[in-house]
């Protein structure tokens, strides 16, 4: 068989596994509008994982951890995070909550510490000592064998906040730190990370959300950033980024002109926004010349501000109540010459994050009891609606933050320890938009295209006589194939999607409209010709081989193909549009543009990786006769 048959084989046999992994149909469990729908259960997915890569440290890690210890039988170990929850766990691996209270700090004496304020423990005739670093002495203290340090750094990541040994046995010791916790079953000279599956990633805000080539960034507790980048499947990365930095700067050159010192700072063009730990919030709306101030009763920090850039006199803002009343969000529809009060029914607590879908009224607000949504008209002083709940499905924890992506699809909350999760926006719902299937953007419509429609179940679709083929469908989302017959500047659709009399659209079609294929990681769809791999963070490209490219929106293809029916194995029809492949803005050699075969809407396109590459990520996009497709990331290695 030839390599490109084999080719072919490997893509009937990987269609299945492919589905998976996300290239078709996202079906979420939806609800039937943004309000109603708050009660029920959304269909939460976990982004990312809970572990911490990238310090020089012994395995994974995760957040502070203040207290670990062995249970009596020195069969279970238990730690108390520096977030204040206690877990247990029996098989050193998994964990789950515990009602512990950790026990006294057992103190030895020594005859000599081995650094400054170090913690003694015994173990028989062996002594541990914990600071900086891990020690252990057979002489009562006179010497100390440093088990931790490699050159001048721990191994471990940083100074221990709490040392434990197993009543058992002598060489099973934990330690915890501002990395996590760890273990060694050889009296310190191997170590372990338990922090894999450890609810403790110190999320504290969300910073971006991933789309156009660009991963999940978050702010740890810890004042450090970490990214999720696309393609990652290890853990979270510590980022270089200048995100909270900017806003630090920004707060700086607020409180010299304002003579506060806000804590929370928002730009959105020449609309400045700040916030203070007393309450006070000032804004803007000529680029700092001039400032107003405002001041709501019985209000305390100011936790988060919102504004949309598009139309940036609308702010909100997230207030810790001064006392023990509700949480407190506030709102102007002026700039900040006035805010008004949309607390309703919050429960007592604090409040997180805040963020709103402008045009159907909608605001998701993060707080310690949880996540709310309530629809109410931000455009004028409408007074404020009742608030509902929509956690259900998430883990039982403060909700730190929540962020929806640039055009209001995805709805992404930060939980305390237990890390990133996402839904389809409920908002969409009451607000039904039809996006491009494989990358969720608005762009143009192109004949053979896949298209998503968001917040409906589509059961037919129609252009004009034409039927259009609905490929799948569930009560929040469906998928449905332009038909490869459509012409013009115009795509007019009509629905049936429940609505009486269906819902006409009019979307803008072009001849080509190029999008790369991504899952909701954010990583894109690109394999490996010859292992038939997907290529991500883990899984690199090399130089010299050959990659293959899944995307939608190249158009007509030669020989016709019927709209609705899945590619043949064998005898691909051809994309008629020339088609380039840009590495790092450097042209490749395409091999082949074809539809993907046993696939309906996919396009497969092939190209051939220079010999010498740089390692690393590079960006990666398509072109078809001058039209390109959104940017990706390719990781390489030489």
């Amino acid at each position: 068989m030839c390599p490109r048959a084999t080719t072919r084989a490997k893509w009937a046999s990987r269609a299945g596994r492919l589905a998976l992994a996300g290239l078709a149909l996202w079906l979420p469990a939806g609800v039937v509008s943004a309000q109603e729908g708050a009660g029920a259960r959304l269909d939460w997915r976990q982004f990312g994982n809970l572990s911490i890569t990238g310090p020089a440290v012994a395995g994974l890690a995760s957040g502070p951890v203040n207290r670990v210890w062995y249970s009596t039988a020195g069969d279970r170990l238990a730690v108390l995070t520096a977030a204040g929850q206690t877990w247990e766990t029996t098989d050193f691996e998994s964990w789950k909550s515990a009602a512990l209270a950790p026990p006294a700090r057992a103190v030895a004496e020594a005859s000599s510490l081995p650094e400054p304020g170090a913690h003694v423990l015994a173990s028989g005739a062996r002594l541990y000592a914990a600071g900086a670093y891990v020690w252990s002495s057979e002489d009562e203290g006179r010497t100390w064998r440093n088990l931790t340090q490699f050159a001048k750094f721990s191994i471990l990541g940083g100074p221990l906040t709490d040392l434990a040994v197993s009543p058992t046995n002598p060489d099973d010791i934990a330690v915890a730190n501002l990395r996590g916790v760890w273990r060694s079953l050889d009296g310190g000279y191997t170590w372990d990370s338990l922090n894999a599956l450890l609810p403790n990633l110190p999320a504290l805000r969300l910073l971006q959300t991933p789309e156009r080539g660009r991963g999940l960034a978050l702010a740890f507790t810890t004042g450090e950033e970490a990214e999720w980048a696309p393609g990652e499947r290890t853990g979270w990365r510590p980022s270089e980024s200048s995100r909270l930095a900017a806003e630090r700067g920004l707060a700086t050159t607020i409180a010299r002109a304002t003579a506060s010192a806000p804590v929370r700072a928002l730009r959105a063009g020449t609309y400045l926004y700040a916030g203070a730990a007393d309450g006070r919030l000032f804004s803007s709306s000529d680029d700092g010349l001039t400032w107003r101030e405002f001041r709501f009763a019985d209000t305390g920090r100011v936790e988060s501000i919102f504004a949309d850039p598009r139309e940036p006199q609308i702010a909100l803002a997230a207030v810790a109540p001064a006392s023990a009343s509700g949480v407190r969000l506030l709102r102007t529809t002026n700039a900040g010459l006035f805010w008004d009060d949309l607390s309703a029914n919050l429960p007592p607590g604090a409040a997180h994050g805040v963020t709103a879908d402008l045009a159907t009224g909608t605001v998701y607000l993060a707080t310690e009891s949880g996540l709310f949504l309530t629809v109410t008209n931000l455009r004028n002083a409408s007074p404020a609606t009742r608030w509902e709940r929509i956690d259900n499905g998430l883990p039982r924890a403060p909700v730190q933050d929540v962020m929806l992506d640039s055009e209001g699809n995805q709805l992404y909350a930060a939980l305390a320890g237990h890390g990133i999760y996402r839904t389809l926006a409920p908002h969409r719902l009451a607000d039904p938009r039809v996006v491009n299937a494989a990358d969720f953007s608005a762009r143009a419509a192109a004949p053979g295209s896949l298209l998503s429609v968001l917040g409906r179940r589509v059961a037919s679709a129609r252009m004009g006589e034409t039927v259009v083929p609905v490929l799948a469908a569930s009560e929040s989302e469906s998928q449905i194939q332009v038909p490869f017959e459509a012409r013009g500047a115009t795509l007019s659709l009509n629905l049936a999607d429940g609505t009486p009399g269906g819902r006409r659209l009019a979307l803008p079609l072009r001849p080509l409209s190029p999008a790369i294929f991504i899952d909701r990681d954010g990583t894109p769809m690109i394999l490996d010709a010859d292992r038939g791999l997907l290529l991500d963070a883990q899984t690199l490209a090399s130089g010299g081989g050959r990659i293959q490219i899944l995307c939608t929106g190249l158009g007509r293809v030669s020989p016709d193909w019927p709209t609705g029916l899945a590619a043949p194995v064998e005898g691909l029809p051809r994309v008629t549009a020339p088609v380039t492949v840009y590495l790092d803005r450097t042209a490749l050699r395409v091999t082949r543009a074809t539809l993907a075969p046993g696939y309906i809407g996919f396009y497969l396109v092939e190209a051939e990786l220079p010999v010498v590459v740089n390692a690393g990520p590079a960006e990666l996009y398509l072109e078809a006769a001058g039209s390109e497709s959104n940017r990706v990331t390719l990781y390489l290695r030489p």
